[in-house]
């Protein structure tokens, strides 16, 4: 997959400058190349030490998508060699590792940056594009947008920080966001606290140029008075553009369900969640979207999203993150991701041949492993986040 990052600095008027980010991969829907990360972590980090660059505007190229995740094409190439010659499970195994803790490490970035970022969520904002959007101090949504943690349908689960932000949504709404990948819009997004501001897509520029205009607080990172002054300045901005589009709302697809999407998360079983997710009564394509994706969906991914949303929500950020990378690649290890990933991107036949067929045929022992540690603490690949920001 061949993708790239363009990234420039706009001269404001009072001297300062915003760093702009773009997600260059269209024919892939802006997916994430493990280059094309290492190319934002790089600039993330250079801007964040650069007192000149006050603010951070982060999009992608086309109206289709924001991103639509990671480059599971490339890791389903390695993970075929794998289990095609032994020889390659190392390889497999360290091209996994380098591309989730490159992944996970951004996204972290983002979710601890010091200075304000905008992340224009314009269409689709899938998978590792989620892990980019919802660390943002300023996430906007255009009446275009889809958001959507859809790993499931492919044998993963809820990564790039689902672990923290799902959990952090009202009681039932992470768990069935996780476990049916459902798409959720600009209004849903808001609602839910997903998202701060909706705009319209013809705004973009409009709202450069303000960032352009406005007086900003030079400061280094640590001067958190002046960056929260800068903070707020973007959000009355962002406020101000919204009016606009306010009328432009789409109507919500989560909204109507929501009690009865609370109430059929309740239960401690997983096997009673989803039936009584597949019981919940509407004539609306959206929902029976969701239950078709919940019932073809990986039993493991299920079971893995379950636990996550039932005895990982005590985790801190940094633990989080850690946990997701040792247990992304035990799922690029296991075949699951792989077989996922063939079926509904590669052979196109939309009929994986899962390991388990059903959720209760689940060998929890199998669970249990993938979510054993790879390595200790100390030597998780991403044991140091958050020393930088505790300094």
């Amino acid at each position: 997959m061949v993708g790239k990052v363009n990234c420039s600095e706009l001269d404001c008027v009072d001297g300062n400058k915003i760093g702009v980010v773009e997600l260059d991969n269209p024919a892939s829907l802006n997916a994430l190349t493990l280059d094309m990360l290492k190319q934002l972590k790089a600039k993330l980090d250079e801007w964040e030490d650069d007192e000149r660059i006050v603010c951070v505007f982060l999009h992608g190229v086309g109206e289709k998508a924001f991103c639509a995740g990671g480059d599971v094409r490339t890791m389903y190439n390695m993970m075929r060699a794998a289990s095609e010659r032994e020889d390659q499970a190392e390889a497999t195994k360290q091209f996994l590792t380098e591309y989730f803790t490159v992944e996970y490490g951004c996204d972290y970035l983002i979710h601890r940056y010091s200075k304000p970022v905008i992340v224009w969520g314009e269409g689709i904002i899938m998978g590792g594009g989620m892990g980019l959007y919802m660390g943002a101090s300023h996430r906007v949504t255009t009446p275009t947008s889809r958001l959507a943690m859809p790993e499931i349908s492919i044998g993963l689960y809820p990564d790039v920080g689902g672990t923290w932000f799902l959990n952090k949504l009202p009681d039932g709404i992470g768990m069935f966001l996780g476990l049916t990948g459902a798409q959720i819009n600009a209004t849903d997004a808001l609602e839910l606290g997903m998202a701060e501001q909706m705009l319209m897509p013809d705004q973009k520029q409009s709202v450069l140029e303000k960032l352009q205009g406005s007086n900003w607080v030079k400061g280094s990172k640590d001067a958190d008075g002046d960056l929260m002054f800068n903070k707020e300045l973007v959000t009355e901005m962002l406020t101000d553009f919204a009016d606009t589009a306010e009328p432009h709302r789409p109507v919500s697809h989560l909204c109507p369900y929501f009690s009865q999407i609370q109430l059929a998360c309740k239960a401690d079983d997983l096997v009673d969640i989803s039936r009584q997710i597949m019981s919940i009564e509407g004539d609306n394509r959206w929902l029976e979207r969701a239950k078709r994706t919940l019932e073809e969906g990986s039993p493991i991914s299920a079971n893995i999203c379950f636990r996550q949303l039932t005895q990982y929500h005590h985790l801190s950020l940094e633990e989080c993150f850690r946990l997701e990378l040792s247990l992304s690649v035990h799922c690029g290890l296991l075949g699951e991701f792989e077989e996922g990933v063939r079926a509904r991107l590669i052979d196109k036949c939309g009929q994986p041949d899962w390991l388990y067929t059903t959720l209760s045929e689940v060998d929890q022992s199998v669970i249990d492993s993938l979510f054993t540690p790879l390595w200790p603490d100390h030597e998780n690949p991403l044991a140091t986040l958050g020393v930088k920001h505790q300094d």
